[in-house]
């Protein structure tokens, strides 16, 4: 049997892709691995009562045109809160509040963090710069690739050189005065990334370009009912369209000319053969290059995913509304100079003391995950390498799931445990995920949740619009999922261009 199209691994790329080419009138084939579609995009019940995001959590970077073109009926619902972070100083317990639309709240939150008002003043101004920064580049992602001549055209020179030129490190320095303010601004280049924010290689700066552009604002939604609805609409829209979607079959050979394509799975007992016209790659590069009989490096992951749930929210001795606190992003030992320890302790292979990491709590926003009044702790943890969980990963895991929650107890009124739902049999309902446990669950090398380091959202000067950053070394074999340029979280960005590379060949 022969397709136009074979789509490698239902993730939601390749779902955005199916949808796509089926309502062009291609014939679709999607194969994927695992019993279920959406590959990080998925809900799962580790505790009773509770339908959770387990991998994927939040929305930015899916462009509402993908959602108008495909018919997808989403609730995304905006967060009232960006962040709070909590703090010591000089005996005092306090937090740094965000809001969503800032305003009186964060200027006099800032006051009481700084003692003036002008660290809120530079806030204000910094982002006004990252907002046209993301009006300039948001347009561009669902195109053929701009040059990188026309893109800093639409950016502007100054703002180009700060932020495609200059280590995020150095950018925030010079902005900010406070050290805890200069980290909160950071974390957004250290998300799934492990680097120096002071390193040339500027993997800290592409990191933060596309966690702060979604839809040129660079707000992150919450999905209601969890990641599983973005997936369930994802398949829907797919399957009307007339694509086959087929579960349990694990891809095991790739192999294209440039004219025509043959893919080898297997599914059930049996082993099949299929042609295509085009097979469209939704899995990590290096995988790709294993099914194609090559060889190459795993890239490196760098997280703690944390899933909890909670008889109730703790109370903090900041005094703080934990309903305020944990309804944005709750950044813990997340100062510049924290960030850089964590990063340094890590690079030489030990533990941080006190590993970074950010928290939210999905149900303040979208209640309809839990059973009853309880509530979800979602923690995404910093600079914690593949290669610190070689040895002993459960061990490891264990180890830092304390270290976080005495972080978490540094700022709270009462221990996060007293806080923790239990089980049938006395358990606390806490699920954490290593890079090597996403690794083994999404064959996602290295646990690297966005496939490889994130690239620039640019082509070479001489190549504008003629490439869709998608492209391989042989022309029928496309790339598109988070490892395609522009790839990366929740977007639907590289299965949408691999889809309009398709259809414009």
């Amino acid at each position: 049997m022969r397709y136009d199209v074979i789509v490698v691994g239902g993730g939601h790329n390749g779902l955005v892709a199916a949808a796509y080419l089926a309502r062009a009138g291609r014939s679709v084939l999607v194969l994927e691995r695992l019993p279920h579609p959406g590959g990080a995009a998925v809900s799962a019940s580790p505790f009773p009562g509770v339908r959770l995001s387990r991998y994927s959590y939040l929305v930015s970077l899916l462009p509402d045109r993908i959602v108008a073109d495909l018919g997808l009926r989403l609730d995304l619902r905006s967060r009232p809160v960006a962040s709070y972070t909590p703090y010591e100083r000089d005996g005092r317990f306090g937090g740094l509040l965000v809001e969503r639309e800032p305003g009186p709240a964060t200027e006099a939150s800032f006051h009481e963090l700084t003692g003036s008002h002008a660290e809120y003043t530079r806030w204000c101004d910094f982002y006004a710069e990252v907002d046209g920064l993301a009006k300039a580049l948001a347009p561009t992602l669902l195109g053929p690739l701009p040059s990188r001549a026309r893109l800093r055209d639409r950016v502007g020179d100054r703002t180009w050189s700060r932020f495609f030129e200059q280590p995020l490190g150095d950018i925030v320095t010079e902005a900010f005065t406070d050290d805890l303010v200069r980290g909160v601004v950071a974390t957004d280049g250290l998300i799934g990334t492990f680097t120096s924010l002071f390193d040339g290689g500027l993997a800290a700066n592409r990191c933060f370009l596309y966690h702060v552009i979604g839809n040129g604002t660079g707000e992150w939604r919450v999905p209601v009912g969890g990641m599983g609805a973005v997936t369930a609409e994802l398949l829907r829209a797919a399957r009307e369209a007339g694509a086959e979607v087929l579960t349990d079959a694990e891809v095991v050979r790739v192999d294209a000319d440039g004219v025509r394509a043959e893919v080898e799975y297997r599914h059930g007992d049996a082993e099949h053969v299929v042609g295509a016209g085009h097979v469209l790659a939704n899995v990590a590069p290096a995988v790709l290059d294993r099914l194609r009989g090559r060889e190459s490096a795993a890239p490196v992951g760098a997280q703690l995913k944390v899933n909890v749930l909670l008889d109730r929210l703790p109370r903090l001795r900041s005094g703080a509304d934990p309903r305020v606190a944990f309804a944005g992003t709750f950044h813990l030992d997340e100062s510049l100079e924290e960030l850089e320890s964590a990063f340094w302790t890590a690079a030489a292979g030990a533990l941080p003391r006190r590993p970074p990491g950010e928290t939210y709590c999905h149900t303040l926003t979208d209640p309809s995950i839990v059973d009853g009044d309880r509530h979800t702790l979602t923690l995404f943890g910093l600079h914690l390498p593949t290669a610190l969980f070689t040895e002993d990963n459960r061990g490891v895991c264990g180890e830092l799931v304390d270290r976080f929650a005495e972080g978490f107890d540094r700022h709270l009124a009462e221990p996060l445990l007293d806080c923790v739902a239990r089980d049938a049999d006395g358990a606390p309902c806490v699920e954490a995920r290593t890079p090597l446990d996403i690794e083994a669950d999404l064959a996602m090398p290295g646990g690297n949740i966005f496939h490889g380091d994130l690239s620039w959202p640019y082509g070479e000067d001489w190549g504008d619009g003629a490439e869709w950053g998608v492209e391989t070394d042989t022309a029928n074999l496309l790339v598109c999922g988070s490892g395609a340029r522009r790839g990366g979280g929740v977007s639907g960005i590289g299965g949408h261009n691999a889809a309009m590379a398709v259809l414009a060949g």
